[in-house]
């Protein structure tokens, strides 16, 4: 059936349900990433250039996305969300968390988060995206009288939920401030149904709700974060989804799981992502709230968040150095307003750079690799034969120079990557120009990373990214 037809037989199901808006309440939040099973069969090289293709369909549509601006959206205040014009407690505890884990071995380069949503909490494995402002579950619709679709067996089941209350389409909301939200308006009743688009030609389309989901607070209560919006997606398409339930949206935007989980706990909220090679049980967390491991002693390297391509988190980049040699890259491809700029992203794997930056980067790192034997690995540019360097090449030291003096300084095994046995590849992808810039999850591991978008900072760390 086409996706439109079935988003509107979902329309005339709803007719008759009202938005009720949701309360609120307040702690800290701690969410944990894990990793999937692994599926059977498969080989890293097949893995790796399996992201490499998600990878640069997903900077087509970062780049699609910018280009044609947030022409429905409001800026982001990072402030309570208002019930029906009036505002929000702030809640008792100052922090939680989900445990956040690598999903490598179920054949992704994305990161996963356990989440509880609805009345009874039905349980999900989410991807953890900061470049989407939706938050989305496969949903099972059976509004009274209707036949409910599904994805799978994990499917959220609304019609069990006390606490899902669809938005209108004919809603303020749903006109001006729901991404992908789509004309067809039925009835004033009907739900807000969404087409969502995501940069790696994946989809996903469904109703908007209002929901609640359970949190772990850092007192170890349970409590409901209350006014969440949230997607139910009655259909879905794209690898992106095949190892997850939905998506956790933690865009910069005043509707995503982090613009509304942060306005209730401290304007904060926190990652540390383990090595996505690293033992399946390994874990850390993702934190909303005050974390102690985010500021420890010395005090974390500390730039400016520019928040001007809504939903993306933008970075100032005054360079990147190879073995302490500064590169000769134009400033214009670090520069937001002449269509440039860099972004941080969980949910791309390897680093995309604008193809000047990109250049610079693989010349510089490609001579100082000279002598050893080159292979060619599709898609890779630069590939060797690592077993002839005998283990003994030291690997050249790449620094991202960021505004403000804060040098992001990888490990090597985050841009020389492991894509075979004895096969080591330039783990860095490039994006055409002009086009922004990606520092994806993979050089962004091992690292504390903590986004005040209260006071506009990015703080950062090198950690080991233990569960506490």
């Amino acid at each position: 059936m086409p996706p439109q037809l079935l988003l509107l037989l979902l329309l005339l199901c709803y007719h008759g349900f009202l938005i009720a808006a949701a309360g609120e309440h307040s702690s800290p939040v701690r969410l944990e990433l894990v990793r999937h099973p692994a599926p059977s069969g498969g080989s890293r090289l097949e893995h790796v250039q399996e992201l490499f293709r998600s990878d640069r369909l997903r900077q087509r549509m970062i780049h699609d996305r910018i280009q044609r601006g947030r022409h429905r959206r409001r800026a982001c205040d990072v402030s309570p969300p208002s019930k029906n014009g009036s505002s929000v407690p702030a809640p008792a505890a100052d922090s939680f968390k989900m445990p956040l884990k690598s999903g490598a071995y179920s054949g992704t380069g994305q990161y996963f988060v356990r989440f509880l949503l609805g009345t009874p909490a039905q349980r999900f494995l989410l991807v953890m995206d900061t470049g989407s402002d939706l938050t989305w579950v496969k949903c099972r619709l059976r509004p009274p009288g209707c036949r409910g679709g599904g994805n799978g067996t994990r499917d959220f089941r609304s019609d069990v939920s006390s606490s899902f209350k669809p938005i209108p389409c004919s809603s303020d909301m749903c006109k001006t401030s729901l991404p992908f939200s789509l004309t067809t308006c039925p009835t004033p009743a009907s739900p807000c149904a969404y087409d969502y688009g995501y940069s790696d030609g994946s989809t996903a389309q469904g109703v908007f709700a209002n929901e609640k989901a359970t949190i772990i607070l850092s007192n170890g209560r349970r409590a409901k974060l209350r006014g969440l919006v949230v997607g139910c997606t009655s259909t879905s398409a794209g690898s992106s989804f095949s190892a997850a339930d939905g998506v956790l949206g933690l865009g910069y935007s005043d509707i995503s799981f982090a613009g509304r989980a942060t306005a209730r706990f401290k304007g904060r909220f926190s990652y540390c992502l383990v090595d996505h090679l690293s033992p399946r049980n390994a874990s850390s967390f993702l934190t909303f709230g005050p974390n102690a491991a985010a500021l420890p002693s010395p005090p974390p390297r500390e730039t400016a968040l520019v928040l001007d391509l809504e939903p993306f988190y933008t970075v100032g980049v005054d360079g990147i150095s190879v073995d302490g040699e500064l590169l000769a890259i134009p400033r214009i491809v670090w520069d937001v307003g002449a269509g440039g700029g860099a972004i941080l992203d969980s949910g791309t794997s390897l680093t995309v750079l604008a193809e000047p930056a990109y250049r610079a980067v693989a010349s510089a790192l490609s001579r100082r690799l000279e002598g050893i034997p080159r292979v060619s690995v599709d898609p890779f540019d630069y590939c060797y034969n690592w077993t002839a360097a005998g283990g003994q090449r030291k690997l050249p030291r790449m620094v991202v120079h960021l505004a403000g003096s804060a040098a992001l300084e990888p490990p090597a095994k985050s841009y020389v990557i492991d894509v075979a046995d004895g096969v080591k590849c330039l783990g860095i992808a490039m994006a055409p120009w002009p086009g922004v810039s990606t520092i994806g999850n993979i050089l962004q591991q091992e690292h504390m990373w903590e986004f005040d978008l209260k006071n506009r900072r990015l703080r950062f760390r090198r950690s080991r990214c233990r569960r506490e």
